[in-house]
């Protein structure tokens, strides 16, 4: 290494940051005594140089190295009290990584010198062996990329269609893409991947974590690994595996690439983000980062400091109501807006970031913060409105701005279709944008993220083919994973010959995708649902980095496919499905005709003892298109084609009669699930329409009075 020259440097930014001559390096600690930044040779590996780290402003170390430069690996030893009783478990034997480093080298190896005390012993020893060969490092960067005048699409949440995907999973097994990138950020903004997502329909994809993670020792040690990355250990960092480009920075640049790529393709890009946890662990856990820095500020710590609040059920939980705390997970939301340009966020365990001593309070401090932020206020933002502490499921609850994954709409529409005994009026509400759940609140129908699968469950294919979890490949003799899916096999467990069978579970994929994409709200799908795809059962593959979750192109139900993109076209071509205002079920201006209605199947206005019977299943619903009451993005009045939806969930065919003449006179076929392939069929109002059971029909109708 060239003979370096040192100076005091600045405390901010934090992080290392390269100015064209040196490096500026800064560590934020408020209980450390001493600081050294080790600087490693090439491989990240070898030797390396010890600096004391002698500035600290404002509880942040500092330091400025001239002649080092983008490439250059590095870490820290931190020096002070080894009181885990007290919280604090500094150990000057291990090197740790920045918790603002902008690349990581590569994956942990694991050692036993990775943990801060003797694994024989109890944790309140320390461990005198060294990590230095064995952790990753921190890298250098250089910031600049040029964006080429790149900005955001910047599509309205009414105008979204999020494509829930893993970088990994999506394009390892696609014939189509270069095989020395499949499975890389490069893979995604590829011209093959990108007419793909263009042509499906898609408008933001929704990656699953790509912030560095660590691979959990127990299941390295079973020959697994933790595929889908709810483990963080850098907020700043594009994970390594999915990088074709290098480690010592090429995995940012690729990631850029990316996103400049799809933005080109008009598509956004939501992060799945974890910031309620990292991957230390418990007590017992390893000394990586955060925990040998700062453990008594960066975690939530029990009356006994020795151990952890655990609202995430990984075994520890960040701390955010700690100042230092925030201001690195608000560092980290910008950073990813302003120099990753990602255009949303996706935040895993949601309410475990609302927690206040205990309980959840959605008036916390980190939403406060985000509330006014003039940057991350701005882009999309998405709950998973829930966390695994007591009261923490929060389904609706969220401030206004937000929008949140809708468990309650995935569990209705899954257990509408499968025949259970639940109420007409809940399906109505689910299919309205869930106004119980958010029109209270100032919120619009958009806040509703709708799903019926996502990356924890059963695939769509999966939902009607099991009727029970089949995880015996994860090693926990099928103990994982939820018990109740509220799926339905349809006569057979698994995979069949049975071609009655198959073409009910078809019917069935249909329905649920043709519920999906016409509710009211945001549609999520995950990828590989538009074709078919099986995890054989599997509905926890947390980690199945194989077959199980990577998606087969080779396998993809091409009839399933065009119905998909044919639904999705019907979305984005008509307001009606997407509206921004709630509906009123009241009559539109100049005309005797609600905005929206419902019918029984004899033509007559669904009745208030009708929503609570348990043993109905079919109902059908008007959609006003001139009672949308919405404006378009040059202030004119959005009005559409009325719609005529028929949903029949049971399992015999049945008569559906249109309704008066006042709700169209003409009505013309344009989606039967029962029959996609079905010449359009045009009727009359009052007229008896043939419906298969388990079917959705759409009907459009060429005037209104």
């Amino acid at each position: 290494m060239n003979e370096l020259e040192i100076y005091p440097g600045k405390p901010y930014p934090l992080g290392a940051t390269w100015d064209g001559k040196g490096v500026n390096f800064a560590i934020f600690s408020t209980n450390a005594t001493a600081v050294e930044l080790c600087l490693f040779e090439e491989d990240c590996v070898g030797e390396y140089i010890a600096i004391p780290v002698r500035e600290k402003s404002r509880q942040i170390w500092h330091v400025y190295i001239q002649g080092i430069s983008p490439g250059t690996c590095y870490g820290y030893r931190v020096h002070g009290p080894y009181e885990p009783s007290e919280g604090h478990r500094f150990n000057p034997n291990k090197v740790l990584i920045d918790p603002y480093a902008k690349a990581i080298s590569g994956k942990i190896d694991w050692h036993d010198s990775l943990f801060g005390y003797e694994l024989d012993k109890d944790d309140l020893i320390p461990s005198e062996n060294d990590s230095s060969q064995f952790v990753p490092k921190a890298v250098v960067v250089d910031s600049y990329y040029d964006w080429e005048g790149d900005k955001p699409p910047a599509i309205n949440y009414h105008e979204s269609i999020i494509y829930e995907a893993h970088v990994k999973g999506l394009t390892r097994q696609n014939p189509d893409i270069p095989e020395q990138i499949r499975g890389s950020y490069a893979a995604i903004g590829h011209p093959v991947m990108l007419s793909y997502l263009k042509s499906l329909g898609i408008t933001a994809i929704e990656l699953m974590p790509v912030h560095q993670f660590i691979n959990d020792r127990q299941l390295v040690d079973q020959g697994l690994s933790n595929y889908w990355g709810y483990n963080t250990i850098g907020f700043f960092a594009p994970d390594t595996r999915y990088s074709s480009s290098g480690t010592l920075g090429g995995q940012v640049k690729e990631f850029k690439d990316m996103i400049k790529s799809l933005h080109g393709a008009g598509i956004e890009v939501i992060l799945d983000v974890v910031y309620n946890h990292t991957a230390e662990g418990n007590h017992l856990g390893p000394t990586l980062s955060f925990k040998g820095i700062e453990n008594a500020q960066y975690y939530r710590l029990a009356e006994d400091k020795r151990y952890y609040m655990d609202y995430t059920g990984t075994g520890n939980t960040l701390n955010a109501h700690f100042p230092s705390v925030l201001r690195l997970m608000m560092d980290s939301l910008r950073y990813w807006i302003t120099e990753m340009h990602v255009d949303g966020f996706r935040f895993d365990l949601a309410s475990a970031l609302a927690r206040g001593l205990d309980e959840v309070n959605m008036l916390g401090a980190f939403f406060s913060i985000i509330h006014q932020d003039p940057v991350i206020s701005q882009v999309k933002l998405i709950a998973e409105p829930w966390d695994v502490g007591e009261g923490g499921y929060q389904v609706g609850n969220f401030p206004p701005g937000w929008a949140e994954w809708n468990g309650k709409y995935r569990d209705c529409i899954r257990d509408y279709w499968r025949g259970e005994e639940s109420m007409l009026g809940e399906f109505a509400s689910r299919f309205t944008g869930s106004p119980d759940l958010y029109k209270d609140d100032d919120r619009s129908p958009t806040a509703s993220i709708n799903f019926i699968t996502s990356h924890d469950g059963f695939t769509l294919h999966d939902l009607v083919s099991y009727n029970e979890k089949h995880n015996e490949a994860n090693g926990e003799n099928n103990m994982d994973g939820d018990d109740h899916n509220r799926s339905y096999n349809y006569g057979v467990e698994g995979e069949t010959s049975d071609q009655v069978i198959i073409d009910l579970r078809n019917r069935q994929k249909r329905n649920m995708l043709a519920t999906l994409f016409l509710s009211q709200g945001v549609p999520m799908l995950v990828a590989g649902d538009e074709f078919g795809r099986t995890q054989l059962g599997n509905n926890n593959a947390y980690c199945q980095d194989n077959e199980i979750s990577w998606l087969n192109w080779a396998a993809a139900d091409q009839s399933l496919l065009d119905f998909t993109r044919e639904l999705i076209n019907l979305r984005k071509n008509h307001p009606a499905f997407c509206r921004t205002k709630w509906f009123h079920g009241q009559p539109i201006k100049g005309t005797a005709v609600e905005d929206i209605a419902w019918f029984q199947p004899n033509g007559e206005g669904m009745q208030e003892q009708n929503w609570n019977e348990d043993f109905a299943k079919s109902l059908a619903v008007y959609l006003n298109g001139k009672g949308i009451k919405g404006l378009d993005d040059q202030g004119r009045p959005i009005t559409d084609d009325s719609f005529y939806v028929i949903f029949n969930a049971h399992s015999e065919p049945l008569e559906y009669k249109l309704p008066p003449v006042q709700y169209g006179a003409n009505w013309e076929v344009v989606l039967d699930a029962g029959n996609p392939t079905n010449q359009k069929h045009t009727y009359h109002w009052g007229d008896l329409v043939p419906v298969e059971g388990r079917t959705v029909i759409v009907l459009k109708t060429d005037s209104m009075m």
